[in-house]
């Protein structure tokens, strides 16, 4: 790798290590996108946009294939439960070695361990050999090596840039990542009806290539950290420093929730595309689409924002709207203004995600960075499966639309309460 230096074609004067993660952002130092200022992460949002097209294809080409295979939405479930849940389960550890080890290596690691999956899985369905519990175990192995990647990617984003642009640096890959949602279901489903899953699977694989070179190509600070206590102590006390840290745990906390009450949007929106609206397939993905224009939008005017200072109140603000929007969709009777609420409900999402994400990055030691990353992962990935289990089973009890209703109104209790918190005592970003 090259040696690590200065970035000669940015206009910002990167910082010491040291320097870089404890001082307080300068007043006035950042700007709108100005996290593309810096080369490293230049490079690394450009191998992203690649690689998470990738990714998406593979995760529409999965569901039909596990479809084509079965006919089960049980199963279809169940996939999506394996590729999730080890999130939850292996988070804590994927903290731990994004602080005990180099954050760069690890992502390049995770990286490379994906790429082997996708691969392996398009061997598999081109040679006719696939079979349901392939898929499924597949499925495990690529939730656990997301584990490692989440905290591992969340935590180098500030190496890559610096402390004044990572609500940018944020902003800008979260905007990325919807843009590749928006883009990778199409490709992917005319590419499964012309040749077949297997082709997605491998240029997933194919992907990978492009962030791993982007990955390779930056030039970072060493990696120096001493670690005198075991990996269990290292992880029990991350969890101390989590429970100790009432901001921190306030953001979690509210962010669990929002993580519950936005699932039920996501797990029976084909239910309200088919039965409800009687749109179908075509309808499905229309509405999964104007989800994500709304959190393109959302995400980047996040990255025009040049202070973090006042970034609690918006994850507050931007909960209470999904709430309402959520509501009005449980009941909303036209489907043309369900794709405009599903709109709102993208915007206002993943303007809550961003803000959260800056807040905690903003507050904590950098040494505690991995393992708090991987708790905000578990917070927004993990608990997923359990929402999408609890939606299931109050949709066959109260019914579709009443199910998203108190999904929306657990949405507006916990971000209000965040905000009377809020109001009591101001988190200093």
């Amino acid at each position: 790798m090259p040696p690590s230096g200065t970035e000669p074609d940015s206009e910002v004067t990167p910082l010491p290590a040291a320097e870089l993660l404890t001082a307080p952002p300068r007043a006035g130092s950042a700007s709108a996108f100005g996290a593309l200022r810096h080369r490293n992460f230049r490079l690394f949002v450009g191998g992203q946009l690649v690689s998470l097209v990738g990714t998406w294809m593979q995760n529409v080409a999965q569901s039909w294939l596990v479809y084509r295979l079965t006919h089960s939405e049980l199963l279809l479930g169940t996939a999506w439960f394996c590729s999730q849940i080890a999130v939850f389960a292996l988070g804590p550890l994927g903290g731990v070695a994004a602080d005990r080890f180099s954050r760069h290596k690890v992502v390049i690691a995770t990286q490379t361990c994906s790429m082997l999956q996708a691969f392996a899985l398009a061997a598999l369905t081109l040679t006719g050999r696939v079979q349901v519990w392939h898929v499924l175990a597949l499925a495990v192995l690529l939730g656990a090596i997301n584990a490692f990647d989440m905290p591992g990617r969340q935590s180098l984003l500030i190496h890559m840039t610096s402390k004044e642009d990572l609500l940018s640096a944020i902003s800008i890959n979260s905007a990325t990542f919807n843009a590749a949602r928006s883009l990778g279901p199409g490709v992917a489903g005319l590419l499964v009806a012309w040749l077949g899953e297997g082709v997605c699977f491998f240029l997933n694989g194919v992907s990978f290539l492009a962030v791993i070179g982007s990955l390779l190509a930056m030039r970072l600070q060493p990696f120096e950290r001493k670690h005198e206590s075991s990996p269990w102590s290292h992880m029990v006390d991350g969890f101390r420093y989590a429970r100790q840290h009432t901001h921190v745990r306030r953001v979690l906390t509210v962010m669990a929730a929002a993580t519950f009450a936005n699932t039920p949007v996501l797990v029976l929106a084909p239910v309200f595309a088919d039965q409800i609206f009687h749109r179908g397939s075509q309808g499905l993905g229309y509405l999964m689409a104007a989800m994500g224009v709304g959190a393109v939008i959302g995400t980047l005017g996040m990255a025009r924002r040049s202070q973090t200072e006042r970034l609690q109140p918006v994850i507050a603000f931007s909960g209470i709207a999904m709430g309402l929007a959520t509501m009005a969709f449980a009941f909303s009777p036209w489907y043309g203004l369900s794709l405009v609420i599903m709109l709102l409900i993208g915007y206002s999402v993943f303007r809550q995600m961003v803000s959260a994400n800056t807040t905690i990055q903003t507050l904590i030691l950098d040494e505690y960075r991995g393992r708090i990353m991987s708790m905000y992962g578990m917070t927004i990935v993990g608990l997923a499966p359990f929402g999408s289990l609890a939606s299931g089973a109050l949709a066959g009890w109260v019914g579709t639309r009443a199910t998203t209703f108190w999904g929306g109104a657990l949405a507006i209790v916990s971000s209000a309460a965040f905000a009377w918190a809020l109001r009591r005592k101001s988190v200093a970003a």
